[in-house]
């Protein structure tokens, strides 16, 4: 029996509900490897996921990356694989090369395009990569479509980014009155900036609002020195990483809206999924899950580095707070409809059938 092969470099808890859902449409015919740490070291596996390690070897400042386990075992089997569409992860190359000629399925899944966008340099690398895979599974439907215009000879596969099933999606029944939050959600680095969101909530002082956030990472530290100098310890709440369903799903639901004062990652589908619409700026290198946004719908932007609009934002949404608090329900549907882990997991389940 054919099996599908997931090769990643983590398994982080985001994903543990993809993988959960694998597991559940294909059984023993599932198996993921992963190793320890990422890239960034903040990005590190969930020891409950089920998984067979393998061990991450970094080389040059950690820039690029070589596996080594018994993943290698799977090299010449007809088993379909799918390796992460990385060009600094060398072993991958060695997977794609050597399996093509015998007419073996791997397949890359990751983003269609470096952080620069389709024109950078490092995009032909990634092109190339592609070009040696079976076909190529991309977070979003607007980078399926993108990689088909510019390389309709490829094959391309779209798997949603998400993080719920059907079924965990929706807020809880809170009154208007309880949800008086702001929330960000998310790693506490430079590039999602969340030391400008403390500094232009510090503005904000007069609205009846407190600020939640839950992350960790090397800005952490710069965040509680702000934060204490200023005495805004009784309004800014850091948690730390959450992992818990449960308790995210209450932070959310105690907050009105949502920012992303940086580029927008997975946690704007995280926010949809539980009702809430999110505050964005506008000017960034988004990643692919930007595409959910829809202006005035279920997301309001700002302008890049503008605190004094960020904060006229905030005011307006707090103003109609009445209306964003109605949509909840109609967001948390809209988001059903299109990023679920079921949804994201069918294309990786029809790969192997289509195999068998």
């Amino acid at each position: 029996m054919n099996k599908l092969i997931l090769i990643q470099v983590v398994a982080p808890d985001y994903r543990s509900k993809f993988f959960g859902q694998l597991e559940k449409d294909l059984g023993c015919a599932f198996s993921l490897y992963a190793g320890e740490h990422y890239f960034q070291k903040t990005i590190q596996s969930d020891l409950k996921i089920n998984k067979i390690r393998i061990t991450n070897s970094f080389f040059f400042k950690r820039s690029f990356l070589f596996q080594f386990g018994s993943h290698w075992r799977e090299l010449f089997k007809k088993n379909v694989i799918v390796i992460g569409l990385n060009p600094r992860i060398i072993s991958n190359w060695i997977f794609l090369i050597l399996r093509k000629p015998l007419g073996l399925k791997t397949y890359v899944w990751g983003h269609a395009w470096p952080r620069k966008g389709p024109n950078s340099k490092t995009a032909r690398i990634r092109h190339l990569m592609q070009r040696y895979a079976s076909g190529t599974i991309t977070y979003s439907e607007a980078h399926k479509k993108e990689l088909l215009d510019k390389y309709p000879k490829l094959r391309i596969l779209n798997a949603p980014n998400a993080l719920y099933s059907q079924h965990e999606m929706g807020g809880l029944e809170l009154s208007m009155d309880e949800a008086k939050n702001i929330i960000f959600v998310g790693r506490l680095v430079a590039a999602k900036k969340p030391l400008f969101l403390v500094e232009a909530f510090h503005k904000l002082i007069d609205l009846d609002t407190n600020l939640i956030i839950v992350g960790d990472g090397p800005e952490r530290k710069k965040i509680d020195q702000y934060v204490k100098t200023h005495n805004l310890e009784s309004r800014v709440q850091l948690t730390g990483h959450i992992n818990n369903f449960n308790k995210l799903k209450q932070l959310y639901a105690t907050s009105l809206v949502s920012v992303s004062p940086g580029y927008v990652g997975l946690s704007i589908t995280q926010s949809f999924a539980f009702g809430v619409p999110m505050l964005i700026s506008r000017n960034e290198n988004h990643s692919p899950e930007i595409e959910a946004a829809k202006e005035s719908s279920n997301a309001i932007f700002f302008q890049t580095y503008n605190q004094n609009d960020f904060c006229f934002k905030v005011q307006e949404i707090f103003k109609f707070k009445k209306v964003f608090f109605e949509k909840r329900k109609t967001i948390a549907n809209e988001c059903k409809k299109h990023y679920t882990t079921e949804k994201m997991a069918l294309p990786f389940v029809k790969l192997l059938r289509q195999n068998v």
